[in-house]
């Protein structure tokens, strides 16, 4: 698709978006069953504003279960394609990674990022600013949807940055259509809006993308 077509066709869609109805308010835990494009069109558009914003606010990489290992030490085992030893103190030895991002394999842990699927700034700009610091932290630690959290390539991830799809998409084109759902998916869970521009983006997206059935259980 190139560089989104430089969006001009998003333009009009997102201004469709943004005159639709919301979804109706549903409560934490409630389970969603949708579509990728009813997602997409039920995602509130409203402008992003970054005051505030401090990535220390949203307290990451905890080890909620008290098990040893924290939040980034459990996506890479629980992602790994061959798993790593797990030696005391949680450390890694050995294990197999796919990066889908640029479709790449990985074979040492160090090398890979675990990447905020909607960025840590993305989400204050979309919602996260009037969150408790309790919220903030189950955010950015969601172990509980797969989607949430991703292990990646260090290149890769900071390319991305902070970056949504109007902005930046993942190097293997045939990632396209999982990163779309999975980006759609996060912002349904934790209720975060997009704007115009991210809106008009993951219409765009979608339309070259199958209408794929969507199952998302409510963070909040």
């Amino acid at each position: 698709m190139g560089k989104l077509k430089a969006l001009a066709v998003g333009v009009a869609a997102a201004a469709a978006l943004a005159g639709s109805a919301p979804a109706a308010s549903a409560d934490p835990g409630e389970v969603v069953h949708t579509t990728l494009r009813q997602a997409i069109a039920d995602l509130p558009v409203a402008d992003e504003n970054r005051t505030g914003y401090e990535r220390t606010k949203f307290r990451h990489w905890v080890d909620a279960d008290r098990d040893g290992c924290n939040t980034r030490a459990e996506v890479l085992i629980e992602e790994a394609v061959e798993p790593p030893t797990v030696s005391a103190g949680c450390v890694l030895t050995g294990g197999t990674w796919h990066s889908y991002y640029d479709d790449a394999d990985q074979t040492e842990a160090r090398a890979l990022d675990i990447d905020h699927m909607v960025p840590l700034a993305e989400a204050w700009d979309s919602g996260a600013s009037a969150w408790s610091a309790g919220e903030r932290q189950a955010y950015a630690n969601d172990l509980d949807d797969e989607r949430s959290l991703v292990a990646v390539t260090a290149r890769e991830n900071r390319r991305k940055a902070d970056q949504d799809p109007a902005e930046w998409l993942p190097s293997a084109t045939g990632a396209l259509c999982r990163y779309v759902t999975e980006w759609t998916a996060v912002k349904t869970r934790w209720g975060l809006s997009a704007d115009w521009r991210e809106a008009a983006a993951l219409v765009e997206l979608a339309a070259d993308c199958p209408d794929e059935e969507l199952t998302v259980v409510l963070a909040r």
